[in-house]
């Protein structure tokens, strides 16, 4: 294993745990620590983000250039998980299943659609 995806690897694992138990600090209203639990989420997410960057510099690569694709395709990703999500809580919380599968196969399609955003078709 090359040391750039050591690092990437235990600095990632390191910024998801600190961002998830963030969430759910600031989520569980049993917890009590929500002011706390942004406060550790933030951290996780700028410690995500200098991964990247870090991990980016070792193998010795560009930095990411803002093209109109790139951000109609993180967009694209952004809703399609949070319309999945929304089904899952059809589903999950509200118990209305047909509403919620109709929503999801929703978020599933437009997640799907990333993929000839990406890669294009031949």
């Amino acid at each position: 294993m090359k040391k750039s995806s050591f690092v990437a690897m235990i600095s990632g694992t390191v910024s998801g745990v600190l961002f998830a138990l963030g969430m759910c600090m600031a989520l569980i209203p049993e917890w009590d620590a929500f002011t706390q639990g942004i406060i550790l989420g933030a951290v996780g997410l700028v410690l995500g983000l200098v991964t990247v960057l870090i991990w980016r510099k070792m193998e010795h690569k560009v930095p990411i250039k803002l093209k109109a694709k790139n951000v109609f395709a993180f967009l694209s990703g952004l809703v399609g998980a949070l319309v999945l999500g929304v089904g899952m809580c059809f589903c999950l919380v509200w118990e209305s299943y047909i509403w919620g599968t109709v929503i999801g196969l929703a978020g599933i399609v437009i997640l799907l659609s990333l993929i000839p955003i990406f890669k294009g078709i031949k």
